[in-house]
């Protein structure tokens, strides 16, 4: 199953895609792409329906971001050891954990903001794990009854910001639209292995990234499982699970962002998302 949110920034409505590919239109049926609708018994009664009688989601309605009520945005870095080695970096003996702010959070579509001052804008097409149930100190063995489902995120990065000045990475990772999101959350049911999906970004036409969740070090039944024994995960949550080489950064010379560039990207059964850069005003 594939769920949406359209309409204005701020105001998306549920949704959900049918066998045809239209767009369906869920408002009155769940309140939203959220909270209790995540659980296992929330995404059965939604499977029960029968998307044709559903209204359709108006022709060229804005897709916001997959899933509302976002509590936490984690990252993970350097989850792909050849990534690591672009960036010039070892493989870290545990997961890398940083935050992004939920205030990047952005639709598929919505446009790269390159930031006042920003000189390397960045892109990283990124596997998301959605979070369906409460997860607290969960074995890996039962980390995955715990997730919802899946989408592709662009983790975008402003590679000064993040490493070039004081402090953590957040600030280089949290820019306005930093975190575009969807187009759809495909439900867990629908990918029998996370770790076994291409995934590919584009710049301008020109392939940029080409990998695949195979090459992750830490999968996904892993990080919900390592995460949880820190802090409770919670229905809405994001996890952002790294990204394979092919960043800007790691080109010689590196690479970055500029407007009126446009930004393609996808991963295999999760759809694609495309977005313009703009200079923020």
């Amino acid at each position: 199953m594939k769920l949406l949110r359209w309409g204005e920034r701020g105001a998306e409505r549920p949704g959900m895609v049918d066998a045809e590919g239209r767009m369906r239109d869920l408002t009155g049926i769940v309140p939203d792409i959220a909270g209790e609708v995540l659980s296992d018994e929330g995404l059965a009664r939604l499977r029960a329906l029968d998307p044709a009688t559903l209204p359709p989601v108006p022709e060229g309605a804005r897709l916001g971001p997959c899933v509302g009520g976002i509590g936490k945005f984690i990252c993970i870095g350097l989850n792909y050891a050849d990534h690591a080695a672009e960036s010039g970096l070892s493989v870290p003996p545990e997961p890398v954990i940083f935050m992004k702010a939920t205030s990047a959070v952005c639709g598929p579509n919505d446009p790269i903001l390159i930031p006042r001052g920003s000189q390397k804008t960045d892109w990283e097409v990124e596997l998301a794990v959605i979070i369906g149930t409460r997860a607290k100190y969960v074995s890996e063995a039962e980390a995955m009854a715990h997730v919802a489902g899946y989408a592709v995120c662009n983790d975008v990065s402003e590679r000064a910001f993040q490493a070039e000045r004081q402090g953590q990475w957040t600030k280089g990772k949290s820019c306005d639209n930093f975190g575009p999101l969807g187009p759809w959350l495909v439900t867990r049911d629908e990918v029998p292995d996370p770790q076994d999906l291409r995934m590919w970004c584009d710049v301008n036409g020109q392939r940029m990234q080409d990998g695949s969740t195979r090459t992750m070090v830490y999968g996904v039944a892993y990080l919900v499982s390592y995460l949880s024994q820190f802090f409770t995960l919670h229905p809405g949550d994001v996890i952002s699970t790294g990204t394979p080489p092919g960043v800007g950064l790691g080109m010689k010379p590196p690479r970055y962002l500029k407007a009126g560039e446009v930004v393609t990207l996808g991963i295999e059964g999760l759809g694609e998302q495309r977005q313009i850069c703009e200079d923020d005003a």
